[in-house]
């Protein structure tokens, strides 16, 4: 059974991982829905409960810090944390300086506009159009590289929401995010929000990041996510939050 299975993975994971004291795991607190704030303080989400029941996997308490997510890496690299657990998408470019898990989502670009403003369908739409985005996200890297060749121009936030919000008060014309984070904006902004046709799927994963010196821990969280994807547990968290249940063959099922 699934319970079985959790149990004898978990305690796999934990002989083979047998350190102790929690874990400081960083977060974007503005990425909704994978982290953002809840009533009473503190921060909920898609990646707050996967960071949860990673720690029960590892038999460690994990502590979620919550940052803008141009700082999370260095925080990282300072050693203030042991592991980024935001959405963080894998590159190349990245990965010559990173660790990463195994994807456990799938994700591709979404632009959000104003309702009522004409739909993006094509790149060519993008022309002459200020586009905001999350500062030092994969998003805005993709902006960056290319604006001169679409014609746009690039206004990057300290936070997703900031970027969000430059589109709802009228400063860009749309916003650059994630798709499930653009889905998300729209779905809390009837009316004044909406999603573009227009998408950007280069076939990227997000995964957990850690140092380059650090496999061990690394190792260790990858096991901690296949054994969530083996029983269950991350398909459920993606009905949870994101309303429906992962496609087959998607990273948040596949190992």
């Amino acid at each position: 059974t699934w319970t079985a299975a959790a149990a004898l993975c978990a305690f796999h994971l934990q002989a083979a991982h047998a350190q102790t004291g929690p874990l400081k795991a960083g977060v974007d607190g503005t990425f909704a829905p994978h982290a953002m704030p809840k009533m009473g303080g503190g921060v909920e989400g898609f990646n707050v409960d996967l960071l949860m029941e990673i720690g029960k996997q590892l038999g460690r308490p994990v502590e979620i810090v919550a940052a803008q997510f141009s700082g999370l890496i260095p925080a990282m690299n300072a050693k203030s944390l042991d592991f980024v657990g935001a959405p963080t998408t894998v590159t190349p470019e990245r990965a010559a300086s990173l660790l990463f898990t195994e994807g456990y989502l799938n994700t591709y670009y979404q632009f959000v506009t104003a309702a009522g403003k004409p739909d993006l369908k094509t790149l060519g739409d993008l022309k002459g159009k200020s586009i905001s985005t999350n500062k030092g996200s994969a998003y805005d890297k993709w902006l960056i590289d290319n604006a001169g060749k679409y014609g746009f121009t690039v206004e990057a936030y300290p936070t997703n929401s900031d970027a969000v919000q430059a589109v709802l008060s009228g400063r860009a014309d749309a916003t650059l995010g994630g798709n499930t984070v653009s889905a998300y904006a729209a779905s809390r902004n009837p009316g004044k929000l909406q999603l573009s046709t227009l998408t950007v799927d280069e076939g990227l994963v997000w995964a957990a990041v850690f140092r380059k010196d650090d496999p061990v821990l690394r190792n260790a969280v990858d096991g901690a996510i296949e054994c969530l994807k083996k029983n269950g547990t991350i398909a459920q968290l993606h009905e949870k939050w994101f309303g429906t249940k992962p496609a087959p063959g998607s990273a948040a099922v596949t190992i």
